[in-house]
């Protein structure tokens, strides 16, 4: 069994909830700057990933200037 609290600080700071978190876990996605791996489309395709995640997470990279790849 994973245990999220180890690797979901990041997530947790910005806020996200519990099932966006272990999503993000899950895809072994640990930091904000983790998301210039994937697309727009396979992170809203996760099991977890809600509208108000996606807006969260889209916010937080906008201000760090980190993009989808």
């Amino acid at each position: 069994m994973i245990d999220y609290e180890e690797f979901d600080g990041e997530w947790r700071k910005i806020g996200l909830a519990a099932p966006a978190r272990r999503a993000l876990v899950d895809a072994k996605l640990y930091k904000v700057s983790d998301l210039r791996k994937i697309r727009l489309e396979d992170l809203t395709a996760l099991h977890g990933m809600g509208k108000s995640a996606i807006a969260r997470i889209k916010q937080i990279m906008e201000a760090k200037g980190i993009h989808f790849r």
